[in-house]
């Protein structure tokens, strides 16, 4: 039986409650247990936690693969028509596998949330027997019984679920602490970073760790983002570092991103590393911003959850998202729709007020305004975007653009710099187009820009 990229917060928990003698240290040992007792669909529901799995059952010749809610652990697969099947973390790794097949087999990205059953023949072929969702963003998870947390009210009265936001986040960040190596924290000075962050230190001297937690951040020396991370650093007391790079490194970074992200879609790619962005303030109303949040949640794997994995993930860092807690984002999401939408044009208002007036964060921080996260880490006199657009400008003309239907007629790029990334996909991932299924765009707007700027939200400020 083998396991693979799993982290369960919970495992200690399950492990007490259900008597599992364990005879390694290792994360994933709770699977066999859980496996063994309950069978696959209460395993999956039962994991706090990302994981990627593939279980091999050889007692009942059974092959069982699974990926957590958000799809946070990255898992693809190839499945032949004569039932060859192989899957890896990245589709690249999958690429030059030879089959019986006379065609390519197609590359998919397993479904987040879902586990599927194969039927193992003697001939070491496969046959699909179930497919099914374990869990969804809207539930509250099974494995919440077995986690009490002290302090949660009932009822949507404000000052409840203030306070239940708190908790949940808190609990969150905590379990979040459970490691082998040594915690630092991207930060960008937003307010989510922020918050996190702030969260992570406080916890981390509760929790007596032996080393200063550490954050990083990005950009140009002068960028608003770069300014606002080193006054949460001083805040909160992190050993603080900043990365600087310039709009010339970043242009020679673009076709390795790509090679990493095995993916051409424009804000995937400009932003490479960054939090879901806040759309929710051009809904024509708050049933379709609720809505609309579900949909980004469970395209998260397709974009910003990508994005994050495989920018750390290529360099040996192990990405870990409190935001995307299971309970904590269940019960967000359980909350009336009046009360998620923003207010007096402020973008998470509700989780800015539940974090007022305790001094965990700046107070200009806590209701700093959305920054573009591509223009938020660049100079203030000028910014990724533009350096980007300037440099696409020299390299695809308009004849080329308008030819780009033809050359691209699945999902065609319609701007230069859709063209000029999908060109750099192209070169090593001819015809895997599809593993891009769809651009990401805002809604409820005209724009030809995906990115922040194009929302009213979004208002570069150069005294930020």
């Amino acid at each position: 039986q083998t396991v693979d990229l799993i982290e369960n917060y919970c495992q200690r928990t399950l492990k007490n409650e259900f008597e599992f003698e364990y005879q390694t240290k290792v994360d994933g040992e709770i699977l066999l247990h859980l496996y063994e007792r309950f069978g696959i669909e209460k395993m999956a529901s039962m994991l706090d936690g990302v994981f990627a799995f593939i279980l091999l059952d050889t007692a009942n010749r059974k092959v069982l693969l699974g990926r957590d809610t958000y799809g946070v652990r990255p898992l693809f697969r190839l499945l032949t028509d004569d039932g060859f099947l192989a899957v890896c973390s990245e589709a690249k790794g999958l690429l030059d596998l030879k089959t019986s097949m006379s065609t390519p087999a197609k590359i998919t990205a397993f479904l987040p949330g879902h586990f599927e059953v194969f039927d193992l023949k003697l001939t070491g072929k496969v046959e699909s027997v179930q497919m099914d969702r374990f869990h969804c963003c809207t539930e509250e998870p099974k494995h919440a019984a077995y986690n009490i947390l002290e302090g949660l009210g009932t009822g949507f009265e404000l000052e409840t679920v203030k306070s239940n936001i708190r908790i949940l986040f808190e609990s969150a960040v905590k379990k979040r602490l459970m490691a082998h190596r040594r915690i630092g924290c991207l930060l960008s000075g937003g307010l989510d970073s922020s918050l996190v962050a702030a969260t992570l230190v406080k916890l981390a001297k509760e929790e007596q760790l032996p080393y200063p937690i550490q954050t990083f951040s990005i950009g140009a020396e002068d960028s608003p983002d770069v300014a606002a991370a080193r006054k949460v650093a001083a805040h909160i007391g992190s050993e603080h570092h900043e990365v600087n790079f310039t709009p010339e490194e970043g242009i020679c970074a673009l076709e390795e991103v790509i090679v990493h992200l095995e993916s051409y879609d424009i804000t995937t790619v400009r932003a490479s590393n960054a939090c879901l962005l806040s759309l929710l303030n051009q809904a024509p109303s708050p049933k379709a911003a609720a809505e609309d949040s579900v949909r980004l949640l469970k395209e998260l794997y397709l974009f910003d959850v990508l994005r994050a994995d495989r920018t750390t993930a290529a360099h040996g860092l192990e990405l870990r998202v409190p935001f995307l807690d299971h309970r904590f984002t269940a019960y967000y999401l359980s909350l009336p729709e009046e009360m998620r939408v923003p207010k007096d044009g402020v973008e998470k208002h509700l989780l800015r007020e539940a974090f007022k007036g305790l001094n965990l964060i700046p107070d200009e921080i806590l209701w700093r305004r959305k920054e573009a996260f591509s223009d938020g880490m660049t100079s203030i006199k000028k910014s990724w975007y533009s350096s980007l657009q300037e440099h696409i400008e020299s390299e695809v003309n308009d004849s080329q653009l308008e030819k780009a239907s033809v050359q691209f007629p699945s999902n065609p790029p319609t701007t230069k710099e859709g063209f000029f990334i999908r060109q750099i996909f192209e070169k090593h991932y001819p015809g895997r187009c599809e593993w891009t299924p769809h651009y990401w765009m805002p809604r409820w707007i005209k724009a030809t820009d995906p990115s922040a700027r194009t929302l009213s939200i979004y208002k570069p400020n150069k005294d930020q």
